[in-house]
């Protein structure tokens, strides 16, 4: 069976973007997705995309993944694309301002997504549970369980390209056995797809017990996902380079 990567999966590659510390993408993904929604249209937007363009050829991500990543809601952009450019209200027409404004916002999402793709696609799940609870260990003294928050984000980012593969799986174990997905009318494609849906819930929640399972056999209790030592004097120049870059766009 052909094996289908969800968008945002963890890929190996040696890429600058794949040796920066966790610590700092997380770090700097806040502050880049903070910078797209804040930077004013056109100049500081501008600014923004072309950030996100170096970290596309940084990371050796393709554009092409992050309109993949966008496919599931380019009806609801389509919509709201035509909701804010077309007038039906008082006099009817086009409205050159609505569409730009409705642009403005889809591109401001699209970058957002991208940013998060190169986050996502360079880093590690547990990788990225380390960094979360290194980030929250301060909130630790106040009887915060970080370890279980953080192995939470990171069963469940694991848990998306599973859900992935078991999809495919099980779609094309049910074509084999005859049923027709992509035929007829909405109803009875819906109908179709409870065929998938119902064994897909069933193997998430076996899944879900055998992992539970088996971190209780190995006393699992959060305190093994702590990250410590310092960053290193490149991973402190990519965390200033992403701020300045961020104050750039927002004074542009």
């Amino acid at each position: 069976m052909r094996r289908t990567f969800a968008p945002g999966a963890y890929r190996p590659g040696a890429t600058p973007v794949h040796g920066i510390d966790v610590r700092v993408k997380i770090v700097s993904l806040l502050v880049a997705s903070a910078a797209a929604f804040a930077a004013p249209a056109p100049r500081g937007l501008a600014v923004v995309a072309a950030g996100l363009l170096v970290a596309l050829a940084a990371s050796g991500t393709s554009p092409r993944r992050v309109l993949e990543a966008l496919r599931p809601a380019l009806v609801i952009l389509g919509v709201s694309l035509l909701a804010n450019g077309i007038v039906l209200v008082g006099q009817p027409g086009i409205s050159a301002e609505g569409f730009v404004r409705s642009a403005t916002a889809i591109a401001r999402i699209v970058i957002v997504v991208g940013l998060a793709l190169v986050f996502s696609s360079t880093t590690m799940p547990p990788a990225i549970a380390d960094g979360i609870a290194a980030l929250m260990a301060p909130l630790a003294r106040l009887g915060v369980p970080v370890g279980g928050l953080s192995m939470a984000v990171s069963v469940a980012l694991r848990f998306i390209p599973l859900a992935s593969e078991e999809v495919e799986r099980i779609r094309c174990a049910q074509r084999a056995r005859g049923a027709r997905l992509d035929e007829g009318g909405v109803i009875r494609r819906l109908s179709g797809w409870g065929q998938v849906l119902v064994p897909l819930v069933v193997s998430l929640f076996r899944r879900a017990d055998e992992l539970a399972a088996a971190m209780e056999d190995r006393c699992f209790t959060g305190e093994q996902t702590s990250m410590r030592g310092r960053l290193s004097y490149g991973d402190v120049a990519v965390l200033l380079g992403v701020v300045a870059w961020a104050t750039c766009a927002l004074l542009a």
